[in-house]
């Protein structure tokens, strides 16, 4: 049963991109989403929200060099997780192996339902996936 309180953020500059991403989460029972347009928008409510969002998902080109992505979420303490997708075209570097569960690298143009569900899994895991990690 998915987390109902999780907070999710998606930044796009495309409304259809957006529009399709968050009609994803709410497939998987997903609803608290906040989906915005810009880069300012996406940055005024990371960094002057009350509390931090469990999901950033963005488009690497809406950064467009005016900001490393990479080191803004690895090094900020209102994102819990990102979803950079698009990275191909924005040529990120890789991820350091540690820091992949703070940070996944999509190089498709839009994340799909698998994509997601698997971003989940870390994120939100079931209470079995909870005990199987704890055990092992």
């Amino acid at each position: 049963m998915p987390n109902k309180a999780l907070r999710i953020l998606i930044a796009d500059q495309q409304h259809f991109h957006r529009m399709n991403i968050e009609r994803l989460f709410n497939q998987l029972g997903y609803y608290r989403v906040a989906p915005v347009q810009g880069l300012a928008p996406m940055l005024t409510l990371i960094e002057y929200g009350c509390e931090p969002f469990d999901l950033v998902v963005v488009n690497a080109a809406l950064a467009a060099g005016e900001l490393d992505v990479l080191g803004y979420f690895l090094n900020n303490r209102q994102v819990r997780h990102a979803l950079i997708f698009d990275g191909q075209r924005a040529h990120l570097p890789p991820i350091p192996a540690c820091e992949q569960q703070k940070i996944q690298v999509s190089h498709a143009a839009l994340p799909d339902l698998p994509c997601i569900q698997r971003l989940m899994t870390i994120i939100d895991p079931s209470p079995q996936e909870r005990d199987q990690r704890y055990a092992g």
